[in-house]
């Protein structure tokens, strides 16, 4: 059985190689997140398969005479896909985006609270349970106070342990710095953002999500969507929803600001604002004002923020122009235009591969 299980354990390490090696591939693929359930996430691989005994079809049957499909189709002898479904945790897939796509680590802001919650069995202790009792350490006090008094006798190598000479392991603390964090999503639901641009968002925002999550303790999300007016909502409603009227930008950017003063103060909290649209606003006014919030109240309190550009058909949005005239050279400011699924990579890479 032992080695059996040695056998799976290294065709998983080949199926996880397969996957991180072709992570590229799977990025933009819409199935994979369907199938995403506690924090385990089912890729599929195919023409891999797990090894498995199959019937020789050179061999004879047990049965007699001619046979049939029941369908009068004759047998094909030509071998089908094989598509093995491969379970990677939430933590797994991140590390392997960060191999993918080489990564910087997050190097996290704000305050580091010291607890105590973690630890180990590490530190000795004169005093505790028998059931801590160090045999080794107890055995190895009482051998040294015996040699040292002159007790101990080499030839008859008895060696007896005091009460003075027990040891116990003791519980030792290892204080874990831990960095909250809040990824704010916006998102335009004008009527020229269709579903396939709002597709190509729940991708991305997918793998942003499981990458910065990755690198915190403690993660929560915050959901707005905007087109003249903005609002907050559940993550289900966020990817959903579709509204039909105009867009104006800094309604959006109040209702962040907002909600990252009353709720996230930067002070405590690692806070990431992604933005996603077609680039259409209502004017160059409300632009210029988006601009000049993101410098004077937005991007003092974040981490990072990032823009995403959508391409949507019929539209010829400047907003990314705007803030690439304005902020290209500010390292908080990160952005990308997403284009179709294979530009996802792209995105993801250009978002992220600041390390903030």
């Amino acid at each position: 059985m032992s080695k059996i299980r040695s056998d799976v354990n290294r065709f998983r390490q080949i199926v996880r190689g397969r996957v991180r090696d072709e992570l590229r591939k799977h990025l933009g693929r819409h199935e994979m997140l369907g199938r995403e359930g506690q924090r385990v996430v089912s890729i599929p691989i195919p023409h891999l398969e797990m090894p498995h005994f199959v019937h020789d079809p050179g061999g004879q049957s047990l049965g007699q005479g001619d046979g049939s499909d029941g369908g009068g189709r004759t047998a094909g002898n030509e071998p089908g896909q094989h598509i093995l479904e491969a379970e990677f945790s939430i933590e797994e897939l991140a590390t392997m985006l960060g191999e993918a796509l080489e990564l910087p680590r997050i190097r996290p802001r704000g305050r580091d609270e010291l607890e105590a919650s973690g630890g180990h069995y590490s530190g000795i202790s004169t005093v505790g349970p028998e059931s801590l009792r160090h045999f080794k350490r107890s055995y190895r006090h009482a051998l040294r106070r015996m040699i040292i008094g002159g007790t101990y006798d080499a030839q008859a190598p008895r060696v007896v342990v005091d009460r003075a000479d027990r040891r116990y392991r003791s519980w030792k603390p290892k204080p874990t710095p831990s960095a909250n964090a809040v990824i704010v999503y916006v998102m335009d639901v004008s009527g020229s953002m269709g579903a396939d641009q709002k597709d190509l968002v729940r991708i991305e925002s997918f793998w942003l999500d499981t990458w910065i999550r990755s690198h915190y303790q403690g993660t929560r999300s915050v959901y707005i969507v905007h087109d003249a007016a903005a609002k907050e909502v559940d993550r289900d409603t966020f990817f959903r929803v579709r509204e039909s009227g105009g867009t104006v930008i800094s309604s959006a950017y109040e209702l962040c600001s907002r909600i990252v003063t009353e709720r996230y103060p930067p002070r405590d909290w690692n806070v990431y604002l992604f933005h996603f649209s077609d680039g259409e606003n209502y004017s160059r006014q409300d632009t210029e004002k988006c601009l000049d919030m993101l410098r004077e109240r937005l991007l003092p309190a974040l981490n990072l923020f990032g823009y995403g550009q959508v391409e949507s058909y019929g539209t010829s949005g400047d907003f990314f122009e705007a803030l690439q005239s304005r902020y290209a050279a500010d390292e908080r400011v990160a952005l990308s235009r997403i284009t179709d699924r294979d530009a996802i990579v792209d995105s993801i890479k250009s978002l992220l591969g600041r390390g903030r």
